[in-house]
């Protein structure tokens, strides 16, 4: 694994995220509204059609509290003290649109806000705020038909224990029985794990989306643990993707075809990652061209001709190269460059001189964050498994 590149991905998300306003504060709209991801019946927190977030805590005998928005919990707020003793407070500016992990400190204690649901990210569960974005509709719940995501538990001989994965079938999947599918091994970033990907990345719904709009070909996606968590940020170095790609090649896809319709062969098989999950997907399928046909790269890594030169088979075998940003990840002004492994846009470009069907997309201001994987997911999933 190429571990400076992962350094640079996880230092991306220090840098990004959370978008304050500047100087010249904007006068603030008072049409806030419960967050949807609040707990039933909870009022807060809520978010303001400026995507300014605004919290309330009650907690009668703290001396102080605080909200950190974001992965590693940057963007703080501090709340003061209200006249019925509960505390309260609005970002000093607006969020990026998406989703938010964020934590509360209480006289320097770490709590999960009881208003809100958890989701697991900062390798713990975090709150979870969502500032509605203008294009939320490719995500959202709607009157069609829908898949099933469930939770399936594997042996692991390599670990010997048994390992959980969570695998989306299509809605037609349990209604014609003699159907096979293709199938999209998903993972997720540093500090999250199997979950992520349907609970703050709305996988199934973008799925059922597209389905019904005929827009793709059905195919179950399969989520798994990618054992990054037990290394810290500091020791990443020491991670060793080794144990995974056993789990991953030779435990999980074997479970997936033998008790799933699968079509089980190279053609109909592709690897995605976010991130840290990105450079896991890079780094597995490049050794093992004979299982993946296409492969995803979001905000974790890019493919340079080096790389092609380097992998034998890479041409003839792999039918997809897919790798997205969001914006705020390349920057304005250097455009992707000083990424290791160099320009991924002008990577994409001469991949696809070369003749290897390359895809390179940008999701539009927003940064190391999960609505630029959502849109990604979007992007990917109507260019797997073509004719």
């Amino acid at each position: 694994m190429n571990y400076r590149s992962i350094i640079i991905l996880l230092a991306t998300l220090v840098t990004s995220g959370i978008c304050l306003a500047q100087t010249d504060q904007p006068v603030i709209i008072e049409d806030f509204k419960p967050s949807t991801l609040n707990q039933p019946g909870q009022q807060y927190p809520q978010v303001n059609s400026q995507g300014y977030a605004r919290f309330r805590i009650v907690a009668p005998q703290a001396q102080s509290v605080s909200v950190s928005l974001g992965l590693g919990g940057r963007g703080g707020t501090t709340l003061t003290r209200a006249a019925d003793s509960s505390w309260m407070g609005t970002t000093t500016g607006p969020l990026d649109k998406g989703f938010h992990y964020y934590h509360l400190t209480i006289d320097g204690g770490t709590f999960n806000d009881p208003g809100t649901l958890n989701f697991y990210g900062s390798i713990r569960w975090e709150s979870g705020i969502e500032i509605p974005a203008q294009d939320q509709d490719f995500y959202a719940l709607k009157d069609v038909p829908h898949g099933k995501v469930q939770q399936i538990l594997f042996p692991s001989k390599s670990t010997n224990t048994s390992r959980r994965a969570f695998v989306y079938t299509p809605p037609d999947y349990d209604k014609n029985q003699v159907k096979h599918y293709p199938v999209l091994y998903l993972q997720h970033g540093w500090g999250e794990d199997e979950t992520a990907w349907s609970d703050q990345g709305h996988a199934n719904l973008i799925m059922d989306n597209l389905i019904a709009e005929g827009k793709i070909k059905p195919f179950l996606i399969v989520m798994t643990y990618g054992m990054t968590n037990d290394v810290r940020i500091g020791g990443l170095r020491n991670f060793d993707i080794k144990p995974f790609q056993t789990v991953l090649v030779d435990e999980l896809i074997p479970y997936i075809d033998a008790n799933f319709r699968t079509l089980s062969d190279q053609p109909h098989r592709a690897m995605a990652g976010l991130s840290m999950g990105g450079m896991e997907t890079k780094t597995i399928t490049m050794t093992n061209l004979d299982k993946f046909s296409h492969i995803g790269l979001l905000s974790g890594g890019t493919f340079s001709m080096d790389d092609v030169n380097k992998t034998p088979g890479f041409k003839e075998k792999i039918k997809l190269a897919f790798v997205s940003f969001g914006s705020r990840e390349l920057g304005s002004n250097r455009g992707g460059r000083g990424f290791f492994g160099g320009d991924p846009r002008a990577n994409a470009d001469t991949l696809k001189q070369a003749g290897i069907n390359s895809v390179f997309y940008v999701s539009p201001e927003t940064a190391h964050e999960f609505l630029s994987w959502r849109r990604a997911l979007r992007e990917l999933a109507t260019l797997l498994f073509k004719d």
